[in-house]
């Protein structure tokens, strides 16, 4: 066990410089953060939609859900044309109000650089061995992938799109990643929530993670139904350590595969250091309508 490594990893995934980042306001909700690139972007280019003032940068919209959402449709339609956005999916992710009511839906790959917090589920596989020892399915991301393929990931994981509930999202990321019928997955509860920041290549990422245990009868194997999986593997608990220190996992997947060790009790006498740790990310369920600073 090399705690040290595992506390400056996380340090490594979960710290940035905010100041990089400007406020975005939509009507009065801060919804999310710009980092200077795009904040040019939006006041030069989008001046009618965007403007700075003493708060940040801010979205003139108003309106219903579905005004906002089509009049932010048609401004990331532009940015795609212009080159700005890559990645293009023809999948909405809903961005939610402070309250937690949906305020309005755009493409997912226009999230990050607005900085917008969008919600995914994730699910650890487990499987208690006969012996008693507890080992985890992670599974390899396909070859094909356009992001991060052959890294490293949970047993299923997956964003929440558009109008998904999260038990939605579930049962169908859970089938499509990794074969699970419904059966097993109706009402499964998060184990624990945490919120995922990083500055990437077209913004920030903000994420909300719903992570999920699921335990796997010896013998019991997943099996990928999409091809966006090349296989999983049962492993060791020390084996997942090695790869998470030989930054083998996806950085979401990692921060689940983090908690869930910690919460498994794996490193022992150490484990409330790592659980002190990981209060930077933790978050209690039920809380994910805030948008944190």
């Amino acid at each position: 066990m090399q705690v040290d490594a595992i506390l400056g990893y996380l340090d490594k995934v979960s710290r940035f410089d905010s100041q990089q980042f400007t406020p975005l306001f939509i009507g009065s909700e801060r919804m999310g953060y710009v980092n200077a690139q795009w904040k040019e972007r939006l006041l030069q280019h989008e001046s009618a939609l965007f403007e700075e003032n003493y708060l940040g940068v801010s979205c003139r919209l108003d309106g219903s859900y579905r005004s906002i959402s089509h009049a932010l449709a048609q401004a990331a339609r532009r940015w795609q044309q212009a080159g700005w956005l890559n990645g293009w999916r023809n999948e909405n992710f809903t961005a939610f109000r402070q309250d937690g009511r949906p305020y309005f839906e755009l493409e997912r790959a226009a999230f990050r650089p607005l900085g917008l917090t969008s919600r995914a589920v994730h699910v650890n596989g487990l499987c208690r061995m006969a012996d008693g020892e507890v080992r985890m399915w992670v599974g390899r991301r396909s070859p094909h992938k356009a992001v991060d393929p052959n890294r490293m990931d949970n047993l299923v994981g997956g964003g929440v799109a558009a109008g998904e509930t999260l038990g939605l999202a579930l049962q169908r990321e859970g089938w499509e990643e990794a074969g699970i019928t419904q059966d097993k997955l109706h009402g499964l509860q998060p184990a624990t929530l945490l919120l995922a920041q990083r500055p990437v290549a077209r913004g920030l990422h903000r994420e909300w993670l719903y992570a999920y245990d699921l335990w796997l009868a010896p013998g019991e194997a997943p099996a990928c139904q999409d091809g966006e999986v090349a296989e999983h593997v049962l492993l060791p608990l020390d084996e997942v350590e090695q790869l998470l220190l030989a930054e083998r996992f996806m950085i979401d997947a990692a921060l689940v595969s983090m908690d869930c060790l910690c919460r498994l009790g794996y490193w022992r006498e150490s484990t409330a250091v790592v659980e002190t740790a990981l209060t930077r990310v933790r978050h209690a369920l039920g809380r994910d309508e805030a948008i944190l600073a």
